[in-house]
C-alpha cells in the first residue's frame, strides 16, 4: 500500500476507548497504531485511518451533513447497524433509500457527536473508476 493521496481524518475524542469500541462495532475498524493521546483506526481495506486524538471535550463534532462514510456489503447490514444504533440511542436518521448513486444509508452518532454514515449501493468506487478511465483517454 502506498501513502499517496488522502491518508487520514483526525477527530477529537473525549474517551478513546469508548470511541474505539464504537468504530469497531459500526465501521469494522481496529487499532493499527497507538501512542500517548492518539490512536489510528483502520478497516485495512486501503491506506486510510481515522486518527482519534484525546481531548477533554469535543466542542465541534462532525454533524450532518458533515460525516464519515462507510460502505456496507448489503442493505441488510445497513438495517442491522441502524437497528443496533436505535437500540443504543445513537441513530440520527435512516435508513433512507436515495437510489443511485447515493444508495441506502443511515446516520449514526459516535460517542462524541461525530456522524458516521453507513451505506449500501453508493457508487463511489464506480464513479472514481470511470473518472480515471476518462482522464486516460
Amino acid at each position: 500500500m502506498s501513502d499517496l493521496g488522502l491518508t487520514h481524518v483526525a477527530l477529537p475524542s473525549s474517551n478513546l476507548e469508548r470511541s474505539i469500541e464504537f468504530y469497531a462495532r459500526y465501521a469494522r475498524m481496529e487499532v493499527v497504531h497507538r501512542r500517548e493521546g492518539a490512536v489510528w483506526l483502520s478497516d485495512k481495506t486501503r491506506p486510510f485511518v481515522i486518527v482519534l486524538l484525546a481531548a477533554s471535550e469535543v466542542s465541534n463534532p462532525l454533524v450532518p451533513f458533515a460525516h464519515l462514510g462507510v460502505g456496507c456489503e448489503s442493505r441488510e447490514e445497513v438495517e442491522r447497524l441502524s437497528s443496533l444504533a436505535e437500540s443504543e440511542g445513537c441513530l440520527v436518521g435512516g435508513p433512507n433509500d436515495y437510489g443511485p448513486p447515493v444508495g441506502y444509508w443511515s446516520f449514526i452518532r459516535d460517542p462524541d457527536g461525530h456522524t458516521l454514515e453507513v451505506s449500501f449501493g453508493q457508487e463511489v468506487g464506480l464513479t472514481v473508476e470511470r473518472a480515471g478511465k476518462e482522464s486516460d483517454s
